[in-house]
């Protein structure tokens, strides 16, 4: 991986559930890592759920090489935020992670 490739700054979240006074859940977002990434979008498309027209797009979003990444995590970048739906490991040498993602529109 050339480093040129990794000009974006993001930042991987884990998410964390606690329970309000009224035992409710509440979902709120740490921060694991700021790390320097390649952000490319493959795919968009518009759907009709609940009446209301959604948007997603799938987006590869390549790393460094970091252990504990795992497909609960999400990843922002400035006002975007990404669902990781998937983590690989090309070749298995430890050299770089791409994430399969969906962003969050």
């Amino acid at each position: 991986m050339r480093a040129g490739q990794l000009r974006h700054r993001v930042t991987i979240q884990q998410k964390s559930v606690t329970q309000n006074g009224y035992g409710e859940e509440v979902i709120t977002w740490q921060d694991v890592a700021t790390v320097w990434a390649a952000i490319e979008p493959l795919q968009g498309r518009e759907y009709l759920e609940g009446k209301q027209v959604q948007a997603e797009v799938t987006t590869r979003i390549r790393i460094r090489y970091r252990s504990g990444i795992q497909p609960e995590m999400r990843v922002t970048w400035g006002s975007h935020a990404y669902d990781v739906q998937a983590v690989i490991e090309p070749e298995s040498r430890k050299k770089e992670l791409v994430l399969m993602c969906r962003e969050i529109l």
